[in-house]
């Protein structure tokens, strides 16, 4: 029989979700005050910097030479890319809808680790992850009342993909580092491409408004360091295909939290989608990892 998840690991990954699940309605409200790309570069560039606190105090060492390559890859993917794209798309699409959209990620995960990695699913693993994509597509065609998606949803569905590269690009370095040292390398590396928005940052941060700057600077501590480094955690734990089906839960804690904190009111497709999505992803935790053996 697989072997069950720890309660720290399981503990990590709720923590992370929920801190996740936060941020898309934070990027509405940043968004307020701030461009989509200087949204990525405050939020990031916070993250940074409480990192850098923790390393110095910690007198966290710097990465092997030969592993900055990969470990760039795994910033350039899982911040630069991700978070631009995630930003600018939910310009016109709903924290909700983005967060559905970004729950595609665990098929895109499955399938670059079964290449990348070797890790293979059960049957109901598969089924599980069709189950919760069927949820997924249930909102994401559903939003606005219509069933085209509009070409912002698109740069949500690449965040989709290069956080499912971020996942498999991971895994290898986190045999090798602490997940708050891999973490801090990633962010690090995946925020220095974020400076070209320095200058609009400069120019737009005393004119934003105290509600967007601290709906920023939130989401670099929690949903940024904190819940990065949870991830990673989760992520050394377990496979990277069962890591990253968890993000399927994403939708239901994004939709309630949208609802509460920027008023955006769920409707029926919404929450049949959510828990069709929790469905899947119950399949995929519970049937869908193969024994150590196989």
């Amino acid at each position: 029989m697989p072997r069950r998840i720890d309660a720290a690991t399981g503990i990590a990954v709720a923590v992370a979700l929920l801190l996740w699940a936060s941020a898309f309605a934070g990027i509405k409200a940043g968004l307020v005050g701030f461009g989509p790309g200087q949204v990525a570069l405050l939020r990031f560039g916070t993250a940074s910097a409480v990192l850098a606190v923790f390393a110095l105090a910690t007198r966290m060492r710097l990465p092997d030479f030969a592993d900055v390559p990969r470990i760039a890859l795994a910033g350039v993917l899982g911040i630069t890319i991700y978070h631009i794209a995630l930003n600018f798309g939910e310009v016109a699409v709903t924290a909700g809808a983005a967060s559905l959209i970004i729950s595609s990620g665990p098929i895109f995960t499955a399938l670059m680790a079964m290449v990348l990695l070797g890790e293979r699913l059960t049957v109901w693993g598969w089924v599980g992850i069709a189950v919760a994509f069927s949820g997924v597509a249930l909102i994401t065609l559903g939003e606005g009342g219509g069933v085209a998606l509009q070409p912002a949803a698109l740069l949500v569905l690449l965040a989709a993909v290069s956080t499912a590269g971020y996942f498999v690009v991971s895994k290898p370095l986190l045999d090798k580092y602490s997940p708050v040292a891999f973490t801090s390398y990633s962010i690090w590396l995946g925020t220095l491409p974020m400076l070209v928005f320095l200058p609009g940052l400069l120019e737009q941060f005393p004119h934003a408004g105290t509600g967007p700057i601290v709906a920023v600077v939130y989401m670099g501590i929690f949903p940024g360091a904190i819940a990065y480094v949870l991830y990673s955690h989760a992520l050394s734990k377990l496979p990277a295909s069962i890591a990253s089906s968890f993000l399927y839960v994403q939708p239901v804690n994004a939709t309630v939290i949208a609802w509460i904190w920027i008023h955006e009111v769920p409707g029926l497709m919404t929450l049949l989608g959510g828990a069709v999505a929790l469905v899947g992803v119950t399949l995929v935790t519970m049937k869908g990892r193969r024994p150590a053996s196989d």
